[in-house]
């Protein structure tokens, strides 16, 4: 409830804290979504990118023209209708002429305006600009009462609400934006297969998404690079409207002499600085974590050359290069988020289709109003043209009139019964045109104007003429566009790549034989060697071995935390020597507050069993286990407050878990069911206890546990626990250690 109470002319509002700042918020974030961060379906553009071409428009900075000052439009643009820091004006302007941002660009730039390098451009006062051709496809029709206007911030100038676009912007060179609490990102797209998408489904409204992508293959960005989606998944994006590309490098191997090769990258992901992947490339060689290659050489000039060296001519180029794609940005992601301002308003996520059904609707919406525009004119000419016609008829007594009357201009509109404009027109003729030939000009021009007021009227009234004129103008846009350069075709080629989950690279790693170290506080390292001397191994200051694994250089190690996720590091990427190591913690994104449960070498014949504290538990395969990002992968399913535990490898036909109230269960292994995720089924029955501990075993052989001096125990009558999962166990043998744990570790 709101009181307002009058006080020395002051209004003092009472509110709710909450409420009112609730409300002032939402009214915030919706200026952001409509007033700043978010395009419009109709022309394609936010409002800063909107009011930068309009400004420059008014400063007639068109293609033909000179350059101005990049300051000078900044300042116009903040002086009359942009009332936010310049910074976000230029940096909006700048990559509206950037060719390697965008893939039309708006503007035409002079000076430093940045490079693919990632530098940026120079200062504004330094820099100068002007309209693009493309800017003013965009721009015609303003004129023409083509869309409405509106007063910019201070009420001062009139600034337009949209611009007419016949040029498809929001597809043609995408957009990007955060906004709160919603986003955008769309990326550019070829304008010809645009164009013909737009005629084909005038010709055809019930074409579907999968019609359409036969014709828009896929995004088009300005740098390139290979689109490596397969159609399904391309398909499914421009359905829903959200998804993913991946996009590479695109690459080519020359050959050499002695049998070497190079793999030369001419083109690379967009969004991609070319400098920082140069830099993350030579840091990777020089860190030894891209195994496959030796070195690296930035000859660019204009275009992209990047030069890798493999280490062994042996290594197939395709090896190399998926090697590179998984661990390096020569592959990236470009989100896709296709949300638009519906008429400037309502923000809402569109599929393909719905995007190019309401360009076409924007399109025939101004040729709608032009061609009325157009009509006005055309009658206010005609009805001009009557009068000078007339006047030509009647050239003497018209001259009578003007030369002898004190009222010439009432006497000829009774004479002739002309309107006021008629006679003023009439008036205002010069003496030279009073000629035969300017009459049969006259005559000619209304006849003219006659035909094509017709023609106007039957578009107005026929929605099929509308369509038909809608797709000539396509086609004509298309053909001034593309007929006379190759700028307008494809850059981006569309190649359909599987995603190799599991990259086996290891007949190009030296193998070694090695020990891989984890320390209690989580260090990492290897040493090499079958035998060493675990005194001479070095620990930081209150730290002490807890794993030593045999393992080899070319084998992968999984670390399984208690959160039940599982990390994959590969062992020759691991430090060596006699130093301290690293965390694991920096190598992948274990948390701080999770434990390391185990460290097993990677089998792929192997299979484990993986347990939680509460006793739940199944069989997963170690091919099921591979993490393929420093994230790791989630494997068990854990409800709060609740850990991973256990994971052994599987090494008999059955399995014994003990629990804190020391109670030993012991049964078939054939009773646990195989999964690759979930949460597993219960092992054995706790009453106020937790599980402890697993071990698998032969039954042949008897179950093995260590006492509490490290020495080998072998139950070869273990009858008494045996039972079926899921029960309570029986007390554990005399003997059996208080950590209630079979094996040391």
């Amino acid at each position: 409830m709101t009181n307002k109470k009058n006080s020395n002319k002051e209004i003092i509002l009472h509110e709710n804290l909450d409420i009112a700042l609730g409300q002032r918020y939402l009214e915030y974030a919706l200026s952001t979504i409509t007033d700043r961060a978010l395009p419009d379906s109709r022309d394609g553009l936010k409002p800063v990118h909107r009011r930068i071409l309009y400004a420059m428009r008014q400063l007639k900075l068109i293609p033909s023209g000179s350059f101005r000052k990049c300051a000078k439009i900044v300042g116009e643009v903040m002086g009359n209708f942009h009332p936010h820091g310049d910074k976000a004006i230029y940096d909006s302007l700048v990559r509206m002429a950037q060719t390697f941002t965008t893939r039309y660009p708006l503007i035409q730039g002079q000076g430093n305006f940045g490079n693919i390098d990632g530098d940026n451009a120079a200062a504004q006062r330094y820099t100068e600009a002007r309209l693009s051709e493309i800017s003013m496809i965009m721009l015609d029709g303003l004129d023409e009462s083509a869309v409405d206007f509106k007063d910019n911030y201070d009420g001062s100038e009139k600034e337009p609400e949209y611009l007419p676009a016949f040029f498809p912007q929001l597809l043609a060179n995408g957009a990007y934006g955060i906004a709160v609490g919603m986003a955008t990102s769309i990326p550019p797209h070829n304008i010809k297969e645009i164009l013909d998408a737009s005629i084909k489904l005038i010709q055809n409204s019930k074409l579907d998404d999968a019609d359409l992508i036969e014709i828009v293959k896929g995004p088009d960005f300005p740098t390139g690079g290979v689109l490596v989606d397969s159609k399904s998944t391309i398909l499914e994006n421009y359905i829903s409207g959200k998804g993913s590309f991946r996009i590479r490098a695109k690459f080519n191997q020359e050959f050499l002499s002695r049998g070497r090769w190079q793999i030369v990258i001419t083109e690379i992901p967009y969004g991609i600085q070319k400098s920082k992947l140069v830099e993350k490339l030579a840091e990777l060689i020089n860190d030894k974590k891209l195994s496959l290659l030796s070195d690296l050489r930035d000859e660019s000039a204009e275009d992209i050359r990047l030069v890798l060296e493999p280490k062994s001519k042996n290594i197939p180029s395709d090896i190399l290069m998926e090697h590179l794609f998984k661990k390096t940005d020569l592959e990236s992601r470009f989100s896709l988020n296709m949300n638009v301002l519906l008429d400037g308003k309502i923000p809402r996520v569109l599929g393909l289709k719905d995007l190019l059904k309401n360009y076409i609707n924007h399109c025939r919406n101004i040729l709608i109003r032009r061609s009325k525009f157009r009509l006005q004119n055309i009658d206010s000419r005609l009805h001009l043209l009557e009068g000078f016609i007339l006047t030509y008829l009647n050239i003497d007594k018209v001259i009578s009139i003007i030369r002898f009357r004190d009222n010439p201009k009432s006497d000829l509109q009774k004479e002739f019964d002309l309107s006021e404009l008629q006679a003023e027109a009439i008036l205002n003729m010069r003496l030279r045109s009073l000629r035969k030939l300017e009459q049969i000009q006259l005559e000619e021009e209304r006849d003219r104007l006659l035909k094509e007021r017709l023609s106007l009227e039957i578009l107005l009234e026929d929605e099929d003429s509308q369509w038909q004129k809608l797709s000539k103008e396509f086609e004509l846009l298309k053909l001034k566009l593309c007929s006379k350069t190759t700028f307008f075709n494809r850059k981006t080629t569309i190649e359909e790549k599987g995603i190799i989950e599991n990259l086996e690279i290891p007949e190009f790693i030296e193998e070694e034989e090695v020990k891989v170290i984890v320390s209690e506080l989580g260090w990492i390292k290897f040493v090499k060697g079958k035998l060493i001397n675990t005194e001479e191994i070095k620990y930081r200051e209150g730290d002490k071995e807890r794993f030593l694994i045999k393992a080899k250089t070319s084998d992968k190690l999984l670390i399984f935390g208690s959160n039940g996720h599982i990390y994959t590091l590969q062992v020759n990427l691991l430090p060596s020597g006699r130093t301290n190591g690293e965390p694991i913690r920096l190598l992948t994104d274990l948390p701080n507050q999770t434990e390391i449960i185990n460290v097993l070498v990677f089998n792929p014949n192997l299979s484990s069993v993986v347990t939680s504290n509460i006793g739940d538990g199944f069989i997963i395969k170690h091919e099921d286990m591979l993490a393929q990002t420093r994230s790791g992968k989630k494997i068990i399913i854990l409800k709060p407050g609740n850990f991973v535990n256990c994971i052994k490898n599987i090494e008999g036909d059955a399995i014994a878990t003990i629990g804190t109230n020391r109670k030993i269960l012991i049964f078939k292994i054939d009773e646990l069911p195989e999964l690759n995720k979930g949460k597993g089924v219960r092992l054995q029955k706790f009453s106020n206890a937790f599980l402890s501990d697993i071990t698998t075993f032969e039954s042949e052989v008897g179950l093995v546990w260590f006492d509490k001096s490290g020495r080998k125990k072998v139950e070869n009558d273990f009858d008494k626990w045996v039972g079926k999962r899921a029960q309570s166990g029986k007390i554990a043998p005399k003997g059996f250690p208080k950590n209630n744990m079979f094996n040391k570790n």
